[in-house]
């Protein structure tokens, strides 16, 4: 025999299984269509699968091509503070400047500006939350997000994944 109390809660368990399932849903409905967006796209570099695999290191591609995201902290270009340009570790497009660069205290590397016709973005509302991914403009190389908490002068912050990208020194 089960309690009233038992009853109640296995009642509201299978709710929640039911909304999670759903969300679920919604958000892999949400990532294939981000997807389909992206396979439109044309860019200037571009390279099967399988290329990609032997060109990059596996958090490389995790990252570029299938949008992942380090874990926080964990990148050497987080603490990078010399003269230079940040570029995409997909195709070697510069992205950002040195100058740029600031400390979010987020654990990955955060500038107020790309450079000029440097990335793209597309909007991203995967895990219930509506963004803004950044991606590089010439091999749609996955980059990060950019959010409107920046600093001065333009608001907003790009918070890139430190191994999504190389560092070359001025």
């Amino acid at each position: 025999m089960y309690s009233r109390r038992q009853l109640l809660l296995a009642g509201g368990g299978l709710g929640v299984a039911v909304l999670a399932g759903g969300l679920m849903e919604k958000i892999n409905a949400t990532h294939v269509l981000i997807s389909q967006a992206e396979a439109a796209e044309t860019f200037e570099v571009s390279h099967t699968d399988a290329e990609w695999h032997t060109l990059l290191t596996a958090e490389q591609y995790a990252i570029l091509r299938e949008e992942g995201t380090e874990r926080p902290y964990s990148s050497a270009l987080n603490e990078e503070h010399r003269s230079g340009t940040f570029a995409c570790a997909g195709c070697g497009l510069a992205l950002f400047s040195s100058t740029t660069k600031f400390d979010s205290h987020t654990g990955w590397p955060s500038f107020w500006q790309p450079l000029d016709n440097a990335v793209a973005s597309h909007r991203d509302t995967s895990f219930g939350m509506q963004r803004n991914e950044i991606h590089c403009r010439r091999c749609g190389g996955h980059q990060g997000h950019v959010f409107d908490d920046g600093p001065r002068p333009t608001g907003l912050r790009y918070c890139m994944n430190g191994a999504a990208m190389t560092f070359v020194a001025a």
